[in-house]
C-alpha cells in the first residue's frame, strides 16, 4: 500500500497506470477502518466515494478529469453537502440532512475531488481540543492519549494519519492551524472573505474562515486557488482575483520578518517550543532576512476582546435551533414553547456550547452591551490598526502555533484543571489575531519534542497576500 503525502506523486502514479482512483479510495478506507480508534470520522462514504472514484477513472482516460483528480479529502462536519447528514458535532442536528452544498465544496467538486466521509470536530467548532464533540473525542496519530487540537481535530487527524490526503476545515480563532500545529501538518486560513462561508454552519460570522489542511503547502495552496473567489450567495465574500497560489514565489529581495517577541521569550511559552522558534529565527537570519523582535502592546486584550465578541455572535446565530424547524427536540412533555425550547437546547447542546451562549448572551444583555460588546468592538479596532502599522515595516509576522505541544486527554477539561476554561483557551493565544483582525495565516510543522510531538510555526501576512504566505511557507517547509 503506498502512503502518498502530497498530490503530485499520485498525479504522476495516475498518469503512469501505477495506481487508479478506485485503488486510491480502496486504501484510504482501509486505513480509516485501521484507525477507528482515532475518531476522526462520525460517518465515511464508502461506496460514493468508490462510486465517485470509477466516474472520474473514465475522466482521466477520456482526457477531461478536473484538477483535482485523484485527490481524496474529508470535510468538517460544519459543511453542507446536499443529501448528506450535517451535525456540526452536536446532538441538537440529531437526523438532519444538508439542502444544498456549500459554495467552497462544490467547486472542489466541480474540480472532481473525491469526499471520502465527514469529520469530527468541537461542537459547533467550538472547542481547542476536540473533546466537546457529541461523537467522542478525537485523538491524536502522534499519541493517542493526547488531544488533536480544535475545532477541525478530526480533520487533522485524518491528514496526520493518512486517512485522507487534505481535508477542509473552519478557523475561527485558530480552529485549522492550531490542529494542524498539534499534528505536525499544515494549516492555512485566508484572509477573511477570501473564500465563501456559505453552506459553513456559523458559530461566529465576522470570523470564521474556511481552510485547507495538507501534508504539503503545495496542496493547500491549490485547494485554496479552487475554493476562492466571489460568490452571489455571500455578500461578505471579496471580489478580488484569486492568484494562481500554487505557483507562488518569493519576491528577489531580503524579506523584513517580524516576530512575537513574547512567542520567543516568555516563559508561558513551552521551552522546546521557544528553541524550535528561535532555530527557525536563526536560520532565517543566516538566509539574509531581516529578522526583528515586536511587542504588541494590545496582545493581553486579544482573547477577552475574541471571546466576548464570539460568544455573542454565536448567542444570536445559534438562536435558529430551538427544537421546533428541525434537528432534536426534547422527547418530555412541555407545558408551553418556551418550556420546549430550553428543554431541547438544553439537552441538545453541550456543556462548552451553553456557557459560550450564555456568556455571549449575557454580553449583548441591555444592561451590559455597552460595558462588553461595544467595548470589545472598540478594542478590535484598535488591535487591527496595531497590525496595520506592524505590516507597514515588515512583510510578515512570525510566532509559534500554539504556546504548548499537545495536552493529554481531559487534562484541561477535568477535575484536575479545576474544569477552568480559560486555561483551554489560552491554547489560542498566537492563533486568534489573525481572525480579530480579519488576515491571513498559515501554521506550518516546526519540527517534534522530546516525546515525538509536533511543533508548529505560525506566519501572518497582510489582507489577500496569501500568494507572497504561500511562498514563504513553501521556502521554510523544503
Amino acid at each position: 500500500m503506498t502512503y502518498y503525502r502530497n498530490f503530485a506523486t499520485v498525479q504522476t502514479d495516475l498518469t503512469s497506470g501505477t495506481i487508479t482512483c478506485r485503488q486510491l479510495v480502496e486504501q484510504y478506507l482501509v486505513r480509516i477502518d485501521e484507525q477507528r480508534h482515532l475518531n476522526a470520522f462520525t460517518e465515511v462514504y464508502a461506496d460514493e466515494a468508490r462510486q465517485q472514484a470509477d466516474r472520474i477513472d473514465h475522466k482521466l482516460a477520456a482526457g477531461t478529469a478536473g484538477r483535482l483528480a485523484g485527490m481524496v479529502i474529508g470535510i468538517k462536519d460544519v459543511l453542507n453537502y446536499a443529501g448528506h447528514s450535517v451535525r456540526a458535532g452536536s446532538k441538537i442536528l440529531d437526523n438532519f440532512t444538508a439542502q444544498f452544498t456549500a459554495t467552497a465544496i462544490q467547486r472542489l467538486l466541480d474540480e472532481d475531488v473525491i469526499i471520502i466521509g465527514r469529520q469530527n470536530c468541537d461542537e459547533f467548532a467550538m472547542g481547542s481540543s476536540n473533546e466537546s464533540s457529541f461523537f467522542g473525542p478525537v485523538r491524536n496519530a502522534a499519541d493517542p492519549n493526547r488531544v488533536p487540537g480544535g475545532s477541525s481535530g478530526g480533520s487533522a487527524v485524518a491528514v496526520q494519519a493518512g486517512l485522507c490526503l487534505a481535508s477542509i476545515g473552519s478557523d475561527t480563532g485558530g480552529s485549522v492551524r492550531q490542529p494542524a500545529a498539534f499534528c505536525g501538518v499544515v494549516g492555512l486560513k485566508p484572509t477573511y472573505g477570501r473564500i465563501s462561508r456559505w453552506g459553513l454552519i456559523a458559530y461566529a460570522s465576522s470570523f470564521d474562515c474556511i481552510g485547507p489542511i495538507a501534508n504539503t503547502v503545495d496542496d493547500a495552496a491549490l485547494l485554496l486557488e479552487i475554493m476562492a473567489g466571489p460568490d452571489d450567495f455571500d455578500s461578505t465574500v471579496s471580489s478580488q482575483p484569486v492568484q494562481p497560489y500554487a505557483q507562488a514565489q518569493l519576491p528577489d529581495r531580503p524579506l523584513r520578518i517580524a516576530y512575537l517577541r513574547d512567542g520567543v521569550e516568555s516563559t508561558g511559552v513551552d521551552a522546546r517550543i521557544r528553541e524550535a522558534t528561535q532555530r527557525r529565527l536563526d536560520e532565517l537570519r543566516a538566509a539574509g532576512h531581516t529578522v526583528e523582535p515586536v511587542d504588541l502592546s494590545l496582545l493581553k486584550y486579544l482573547l477577552p476582546t475574541y471571546y466576548i465578541l464570539t460568544t455573542a455572535e454565536a448567542s444570536s446565530n445559534l438562536s435558529r435551533f430551538d427544537g421546533v424547524r428541525y434537528g432534536y427536540r426534547a422527547d418530555t412533555p412541555a407545558m408551553d414553547l418556551l418550556a420546549l425550547y430550553k428543554k431541547s437546547r438544553t439537552e441538545g447542546f453541550g456543556a462548552e456550547v451553553r456557557r459560550r451562549i450564555l456568556l455571549g448572551t449575557f454580553a449583548l444583555s441591555a444592561s451590559y452591551y455597552d460595558a462588553y460588546y461595544t467595548k470589545a468592538q472598540q478594542v478590535r479596532r484598535l488591535i487591527r490598526e496595531e497590525t496595520e502599522r506592524v505590516f507597514e515595516q515588515y512583510d510578515f509576522l512570525l510566532s509559534p502555533t500554539t504556546p504548548t505541544p499537545a495536552f493529554q486527554l481531559g487534562e484541561k477539561t477535568s477535575r484536575r484543571s479545576g474544569d477552568d476554561p480559560l486555561q483551554m483557551y489560552l491554547a489560542d493565544i498566537f492563533t486568534v489575531q489573525a481572525n480579530v483582525v480579519g488576515y491571513p495565516a498559515v501554521s506550518i510543522p516546526n519540527g517534534t519534542d522530546s516525546n515525538g510531538l509536533p511543533i508548529g510555526i505560525q506566519l501572518m501576512a497582510p489582507p489577500f497576500a496569501e500568494s507572497a504566505l504561500v511562498a514563504i511557507a513553501k521556502a521554510m517547509s523544503n
